[in-house]
């Protein structure tokens, strides 16, 4: 079956999605076009777990057809193409980095009405 992605024609100039993924240097990730099968994605994401301890690098593991298959952060950052520039998790309230974004815009656009749409979710004040 052939890939899939997003068309990010939809976006208006009103709304920051492009730009974000942009800033973020995630396009390649939204634009994956390389064939897929989809038996072998459900097998995969069924054997998907995380292997990684809370205080180790991010790790995950998965079969198909009896094929061990082993994902760090880096090999992921790889095979999206994306950059591997440390791991960012909500649990951890981390961030990205990436000059000209900041999370506050995000969330005031997401959740106009609420500044603290989570109790740990808090907007950055400074």
């Amino acid at each position: 079956m052939g890939g899939r992605n997003i068309d990010l024609d939809f976006c208006s100039s009103e709304f920051s999605f492009v730009s974000w993924l942009d800033d973020l240097h995630l396009f390649p990730l939204v634009q994956i076009s390389d064939p897929f099968y989809i038996k072998l994605v459900k097998e995969f994401y069924m054997h998907l777990r995380i292997i990684s301890s809370p205080n180790e690098e991010f790790a995950l593991s998965s079969s198909v057809k009896g094929q061990r298959i082993y994902l760090d952060a880096r090999i992921l950052a790889s095979i999206l193409h994306i950059p591997h520039t440390g791991l960012y998790i909500f649990e951890h309230k981390k961030w990205p980095e990436v000059e000209g974004f900041h999370p506050n815009q995000i969330l005031s656009i997401l959740y106009p009405n609420d500044l603290n749409v989570h109790p740990n979710m808090a907007l950055i004040t400074n």
